[in-house]
């Protein structure tokens, strides 16, 4: 693991190694789900193609934030982000999405499966945030989950 840098964040060391480790951790996952809502966005197929396309785009765009914040969370901490594709992969425990073309409505199952799995370990990850006393970790942490709950309705809604 790399170094911590100096901070003036009033927050003990050994607490910001522990929350930049949970960061990395909900970092990886999030930035899989995206990965994998763009692998559905280029390989979606069927009668709703268009609707499904552009709606795949949107749900990769608004993840978009989520990983910058998480990423720069773990850095003012005094941390490294681990960002890159390959550590993302090594590092997430989202199950891995289909390869090849998908019908529209096993992609959006699929989708719906990570985004309730990314749902769940947010919000543990709300908890263990806010039981350590990092509030701040833990604001991050609930305004992604209404995001991931937000988008998770959105493709549910499709499953009825």
């Amino acid at each position: 693991m790399a170094k911590q840098a100096g901070t003036r964040i009033d927050i003990a060391p050994k607490l910001r190694a522990s929350m930049v480790a949970l960061l990395n951790q909900q970092l990886a996952d999030t930035l899989d789900l995206n990965a994998q809502v763009k692998q559905a966005h280029w390989n979606v197929t069927g009668p709703h193609f268009i609707a499904l396309h552009e709606l795949f785009d949107t749900l990769a765009e608004q993840l978009e934030g989520p990983v910058d914040d998480i990423a720069e969370r773990i850095t003012a901490l005094g941390g490294v982000a681990h960002g890159t594709a390959r550590m993302a992969a090594k590092a997430s425990r989202l199950k891995e999405f289909p390869d090849g073309r998908i019908d529209g409505m096993h992609a959006i199952a699929a989708l719906a499966d990570r985004y309730a799995a990314l749902a769940a370990s947010t919000r543990a990850a709300i908890d263990a945030s806010s039981k350590h006393g990092d509030a701040d970790t833990s604001d991050l942490f609930t305004g992604i989950s209404r995001g991931l709950d937000k988008a998770l309705w959105f493709l549910e809604a499709h499953l009825s």
